[in-house]
């Protein structure tokens, strides 16, 4: 039987050195004992693989009636969005046969040539845009694209995939990052895989000398961490 996404996709941020443990303060001024370091994509088989991941996961909920079949373009916010945005959008022509545009927003406005804040497909009122980002711990980055796409044009946003939940809750309040959204803005968020089934899966995936690369002192550190700020 064919390994799951969450298992595959848990081997390829093993192989790629982008899941590692230890201890690290976040920007939410928790000390977690994992990180996914989106740094780590950094050549052209690793961006693929990763776009190749968000578009099966974007197929998937397409044919589970989660999201819709005529998106218009795939969003990635700058910076780190970028590269997922556009190896997203090639994945799903590629392999999914959609046709499909990315987009992504400018730090500063361009005064000169075309202008303006987008590059690639540009926005325009009604079209379905589906946004895709790393990790969401609070859900400031999407607070803030947001705004910045419907100035840009009436665009209805029909969801957010993620490439891993970290399934905590919010700094004030028992509501994960991830729901909190889902509540305020009104589309749904994806994940390719949970914390959880990260976790889980790493256990039983071993390092080349043989040894499960999620060992019983991280998977206690880990669950210790999620007891804490675990929504």
């Amino acid at each position: 039987m064919a390994e799951s996404l969450d298992i595959r996709f848990t081997q390829f941020l093993l192989e790629s050195k982008a899941l590692k443990f230890g201890e690290f303060m976040l920007k939410s001024g928790r000390k977690s004992p994992y990180f996914i370091n989106a740094g780590a994509f950094n050549d052209g088989r690793k961006i693929a693989t990763l776009g190749a991941f968000y578009a099966e996961k974007i197929a998937a909920e397409i044919e589970a009636g989660n999201l819709p079949n005529d998106i218009d373009t795939v969003f990635g916010p700058a910076y780190k969005g970028i590269p997922l945005g556009v190896s997203t959008a090639i994945a799903l022509t590629a392999s999914h046969g959609m046709e499909i545009g990315y987009t992504f927003d400018r730090k500063e406005k361009k005064d000169h040539g075309d202008g303006g804040m987008m590059v690639g497909t540009q926005l325009t009122d009604g079209m379905k845009v589906l946004l895709v980002d790393d990790v969401m711990t609070a859900g400031t980055a999407v607070r803030e694209v947001i705004p910045k796409l419907k100035a840009e044009a009436d665009v209805e946003v029909v969801g957010l995939v993620l490439s891993v939940d970290r399934m905590e809750k919010t700094k004030d309040s028992d509501t994960s990052a991830v729901k909190a959204v889902e509540a305020e803005f009104g589309f749904p968020v994806f994940a390719i895989a949970n914390v959880k089934e990260i976790f889980e899966a790493g256990q039983h995936i071993e390092t080349a000398d043989g040894a499960p690369y999620v060992t019983p002192q991280i998977a206690a550190a880990a669950e210790a961490y999620l007891a804490q700020y675990g929504a």
